[in-house]
């Protein structure tokens, strides 16, 4: 489990602080990139924080576990507010700070999982999730948002057995996810890239480094 308390370190004169997001199918590699992104990050002398979504504070985690258990009972509606109330919170409690003081931010998950999760694959309404996303829940908007887009049979080989209520939902669905993810970087295409991740740990880390030298 990533720490949940961990004040933002001092300004950094490496350039503006930014917030970058890194987002896709479960098992695309998102975990894996969020480190080599934040290593790769603090070579270039950045500060720089690593989150993940549902989670990074106290009681983001708290919602997570709740998301995440199979004995929870949720509809799409209740799943995309608890999802953008623990985003809230670590916009406030994490993110928001450590942009304020020059740390930029490197996050797992965020807008396009709630859009593709909830509004694609489980058919709420895309404008009220998209009206939610970058009203309230949303602010301060990412720099950049990766999309890892990794065919989803590739995905469930690197992911295995399912761990949790989302993943149990299989195939199909992760396909709508999938489906989901592009269709975001399709309406928000102008801070959204999606990053080929097909290949090895290595060049997959090549194709995000590219892409984020842009924001930077």
């Amino acid at each position: 489990m990533l720490a949940v308390v961990n004040p933002p370190p001092e300004q950094s004169s490496a350039g503006p602080a930014r917030l970058i997001v890194l987002d896709g199918v479960d098992g695309c590699g998102k975990s894996t990139q969020a480190v080599r992104l934040v290593a790769y990050l603090s070579g270039l002398g950045r500060q720089v924080e690593h989150v993940r979504e549902p989670g990074g504070t106290t009681e983001g985690e708290l919602l997570r576990d709740l998301l995440l258990d199979r004995d929870s009972d949720l509809s799409p509606g209740v799943e995309a507010l608890l999802f953008c109330a623990a985003r809230r919170q670590l916009l406030e409690k994490r993110i928001g700070p450590c942009l304020e003081a020059g740390t930029s931010v490197v996050c797992e998950r965020f807008h396009p999982s709630t859009f593709a999760y909830q509004a694609f694959a489980c058919g709420l309404p895309e404008e009220h999730v998209l009206e939610l996303l970058h009203g309230w829940a949303g602010s301060p908007e990412p720099d950049l948002t990766l999309i890892l887009d990794l065919p989803v049979s590739s995905a469930a080989q690197r992911r295995g057995v399912s761990t949790d209520r989302i993943e149990d939902r299989g195939v199909d669905f992760q396909q709508q996810v999938a489906l989901g993810m592009k269709r975001y970087a399709e309406l928000c295409f102008k801070t959204t890239v999606v990053v080929d991740a097909d290949g090895d740990e290595d060049q997959v880390a090549a194709r995000v480094a590219e892409a984020v030298l842009g924001v930077l």
